[in-house]
């Protein structure tokens, strides 16, 4: 069974230090507003960093499988959190943008799809705990 272990360390008022299993690092913090320095990633959005980041690095992947070249791509995720606390996301939007001068649109469709229904683990954790909204958009160079 995999499992993933990471480590977090307190390292000054409200900023911590995370790891990966790969090594990498990042800083935690909140605002000045709750206490903070605003010198990290906030949690929940890392959350909606995290969700981005894994169905990206399947599209890519699935773009070059299938030999698709766009110019661009970027993800906007957008979360509606609850009123109540524990306040958590209800409702997450992604949008996905491709750029290029000849986008094949149905493949960059499939492997958008292909990834928010198959192989991105952290949507399907999401899925979990909020409504997920998708939506793919061409912009022609």
């Amino acid at each position: 069974m995999a499992q993933h272990t990471v480590t977090t360390i307190w390292k000054e008022n409200m900023q911590f230090e995370t790891d990966n299993p790969s090594g990498h690092k990042v800083l935690i913090d909140t605002s000045e507003d709750n206490g903070g320095n605003n010198s990290g990633l906030a949690p929940k959005a890392m959350m909606l960093s995290s969700l981005a980041g894994c169905s990206g690095l399947d599209v890519v992947s699935l773009l070059k499988k299938m030999r698709i070249i766009v110019d661009n791509f970027k993800m906007d995720a957008t979360g509606e959190l609850t009123e109540e606390h524990p306040k958590y996301y209800h409702t997450v939007t992604l949008n996905y943008h491709f750029t290029g001068t000849n986008l094949d649109e149905d493949k960059i469709t499939k492997a958008v799809n292909l990834s928010v229904e198959k192989y991105c683990g952290v949507m399907e954790m999401f899925r979990k705990f909020a409504d997920i909204k998708t939506s793919i958009h061409f912009h022609k160079k």
